[in-house]
């Protein structure tokens, strides 16, 4: 177990590719504290995992809101004395064309997208420091590399990739790397809704390996990106897409 003894936070892990990567971080050693909306979809991801033998603790979070991100640090600190691995994970997704998009959506999107990415960096950085080090994973999207239908999402993964390199070069006399890590379609409610079933043959005729992500695979992303087998990767961003992009 590669990540024995570690502090991990994870924003967003209830469901879909956080789940996976909560419980990915877990079977690696690392105790991973959950932080959702939904709790009762994080219970039963915290039960599943201390029934595998793992270390988890579920803190209700709405990433927008700064002062919970810092009680939940703060508590981290207190019971764990470090925190070594951020994922910021959490989003939500609208397929509205820009013409169509009303201004609360929009803002919606880049609070819970973006702001909500600078807002767990900002509390979490002071407490790596503390400990040492640590790696910062923020999930971001193919769709912050090119453009698409969803204007506000592209947007706000777009703001991902490049808020990670900012922080990857301020960060890195601290001991603390960090890197952006871009999915292509996953099979997830989320990825479901991403690639509606009339377009899916079409969209995974453009991927060289033909199908979606599962869960677990952009997992295996993150805990690369967690581990010390990553320790030179730093303002770096991880496509995880079939080889999309490479065709």
């Amino acid at each position: 177990m590669r990540l024995q003894g570690r502090s991990a936070l994870v924003s967003g892990g209830s469901v879909g590719i956080g789940a996976a990567v909560v419980r990915r971080l877990a079977a690696e050693g690392a105790h991973v504290a959950l932080a959702d909306v939904n709790a009762a979809a994080a219970e039963t991801v915290v039960k599943d995992v201390q029934a595998s033998g793992g270390s988890a603790r579920f803190y209700p979070l709405d990433v927008t809101d700064a002062a919970r991100w810092r009680e939940i640090v703060a508590d981290i600190m207190a019971e764990r004395g470090k925190l070594d691995i951020l994922v910021n994970n959490a989003g939500i997704y609208a397929r509205t064309p820009i013409e169509d998009i009303p201004e609360a959506e929009w803002d919606r999107i880049l609070d819970v997208n973006a702001k909500g990415v600078f807002l767990g960096a900002q509390a979490a950085i002071p407490a790596m420091r503390e400990s040492g080090g640590g790696s910062i994973i923020n999930i971001s999207s193919t769709a912050g590399l090119r453009g698409s239908i969803a204007t506000h999402y592209g947007a706000s993964k777009g703001a991902v990739r490049l808020m990670s390199k900012s922080i990857a070069v301020q960060c890195a006399k601290h001991g603390i790397r960090c890197n952006s890590v871009h999915p292509g379609p996953v099979d997830t409610a989320m990825g479901a809704a991403a690639v509606p079933e009339a377009e899916r043959e079409a969209r995974m005729r453009r991927i060289p390996l033909g199908r979606m992500a599962r869960p677990e695979e952009i997992a295996g992303a993150v805990y690369f990106l967690a581990s010390d087998d990553s320790s030179f990767v730093t303002g770096s961003e991880v496509v995880v897409d079939g080889g999309a992009f490479a065709s």
